[in-house]
């Protein structure tokens, strides 16, 4: 049995793997069905992300977050 995370098998989908770790869940896919459906399902969602139109936040959003950012430490906690 692997002990392969999401994250782990995200990362061997985008490529960004070590090639000790590419290779065994390589091998472990050769093997194990139950692993080759988790793949598909992340496959089929990273195909979809693809296809999302992604939209800029509002200008507003923007300006509160920088705000907060510029904001001290101790103004935060007061």
């Amino acid at each position: 049995m692997y002990n392969f995370t999401q994250e782990d098998l995200v990362q061997y989908l985008y490529k960004e793997t070590s090639p000790e770790k590419t290779a065994a869940i390589t091998a472990a896919l050769n093997s194990d069905y139950n692993l080759r459906e988790i793949m598909e399902i992340l496959s089929g969602s990273i195909e979809k992300l693809d296809t999302v139109e992604m939209l800029s936040p509002r200008q507003q959003t923007l300006d509160a977050i920088m705000n907060y950012a510029e904001k001290p430490v101790e103004e935060l906690h007061a």
